[in-house]
């Protein structure tokens, strides 16, 4: 998560919650899954050979595909569902996304919210994703909230609220007066970090195990901050030497987890690569050293233009708005830096401090930023899927894969932006929106 200005969050802030809830499902019921479902549309993406074949159908029995192309069976009995001029393509993937995160108060959510509100709006957040067509997500920190994401997730799993399919780190991990610690209030008050401290090697193992045992699927570790921009030239500081860091991946790798950092700029950028760490996000600034490690190892660097955009559309002053920008175009430059290097990727937005459900603006940046959409939508799906583990079951429409399968109105290898207007959603086989 990138910091800016935040603002109280209204009191009635749990009333409102809860009458959304109620609202939202009573207009848009999840419908489920026949025995046999035949998607039909004009087109269906091929993500990894980034063609359309049309048209397009989709065999669904049960939560997995069974075929899909231009033609499948149309088993007898089977409900088809005719989507018309659409795309059928995979359930979205965003692997940077805060469930506990909304606009206004990112800051203060510690003190000014309860845990329970915000498991409650986490709820809602985690039904706007699915219903926008994210069918999977990497919830990249509570901000406070402990390991209420694993509660979250678990209900997901288990059919009590809609959502995506979840991975969540709980709490992530910070040093004390680091990124996410409050250190603009008086000290005397005790205000809470929004992260857990670890400050060394032994803490972060330890702190990684208390994570793990709460029900983490992976560690999040803040290992830069605060960030400095100024006439074009950008710092910010690393929290973690290498050798520490080493020392979480190791412990991570022993349960078959993995970490991801929140990473601006250098050298914490280049320690994290060396210690092989699973994703950088953010990526603002990376040398090319770096840069030939994570294309080396497939470490995969995470964007995050749409939390940047949106910070310099709603800064608090047109001077911020013009540092805003500013950064926002050093990062878009060095965005293509990292493309002529063959820096992997993966798409996330850093969603929360923005409004839920709008981040597929993310996919269009990128391409604004110079990345072809064919490549931009490998790198949401495929790679996304294998950030998140899940690269043999989401990410594709192929045989045994999830049925996890959205309509667009339009050609996204022609106008990514269509990814905006998701008009059917279906998650493991249960309609979701038509």
């Amino acid at each position: 998560m990138l910091r800016s200005v935040r603002f109280a969050v209204p009191a009635l802030a749990l009333v409102l919650a809860l009458a959304i809830v109620h609202s939202l499902q009573a207009r848009s019921p999840a419908v489920p899954a026949s025995d046999a479902i035949v998607l039909h549309a004009a087109h269906i993406l091929d993500v990894e050979r980034g063609t359309l074949v049309s048209p397009g159908e989709v065999l669904v029995r049960g939560n997995r595909i069974v075929e899909a192309g231009s033609s499948v069976a149309h088993p007898g009995g089977a409900a088809v569902i005719d989507l018309g001029a659409a795309t059928l393509m995979p359930g979205l993937i965003d692997v940077h996304v805060h469930l506990f995160l909304h606009p206004g108060a990112e800051d203060l959510q510690t003190v000014v919210e309860s845990v329970p509100e915000r498991t409650i709006l986490a709820e809602i957040a985690a039904r706007e994703d699915l219903m926008a067509g994210f069918t999977a997500e990497r919830d990249m920190g509570t901000e406070g909230a402990g390991s209420a994401d694993s509660a979250v997730r678990n209900a997901i799993d288990s059919g009590l609220i809609p959502g995506p399919r979840m991975r969540v780190s709980g709490n992530a991990i910070s040093i004390l007066g680091g990124h996410e610690d409050a250190i603009h209030f008086n000290p005397a008050e005790h205000i809470s970090s929004n992260a857990t401290y670890a400050n060394n090697a032994g803490e972060l193992v330890s702190v990684i195990r208390q994570q793990v045992k709460e029900g983490a699927d992976f560690i999040k570790i803040y290992q830069t901050g605060a960030d400095r921009f100024a006439d074009g030239t950008f710092t910010t500081p690393y929290q973690y030497t290498e050798a520490q860091l080493e020392a979480a991946v190791q412990e991570t790798a022993r349960v078959d987890k993995r970490v991801g950092v929140h990473c601006t700029g250098e050298p914490g950028a280049l320690y994290a690569a060396r210690a092989g760490v699973a994703s950088i996000d953010h990526a603002y600034q990376l040398s090319p050293e770096t840069m030939r490690i994570m294309r080396e190892k497939q470490i995969y660097a995470v964007p995050t233009f749409a939390i940047s955009e949106y910070f310099a559309a709603h800064a608090d002053s047109p001077t911020a708005a013009a540092r805003q920008r500013a950064m926002l175009a050093f990062h878009a430059a060095e965005f293509r830096k990292q493309l002529a290097a063959g820096v992997p990727m993966a798409v996330g937005s850093d969603v929360g401090p923005f409004p839920h459900g709008t981040q597929a603006r993310e996919f269009e940046l990128m391409v604004t930023y110079g990345m072809p959409a064919a490549d931009v939508l490998r790198a949401g799906l495929l790679n996304g899927a294998r950030l998140l583990g899940w690269q043999d079951v989401i990410g594709q429409l192929k045989p045994g894969f999830y049925a996890d399968v959205i309509a667009v109105p339009g050609d996204p290898l022609q106008d990514i932006s269509v990814l905006q207007r998701v008009g059917f959603v279906m998650k493991n086989g249960i309609v979701y929106r038509r």
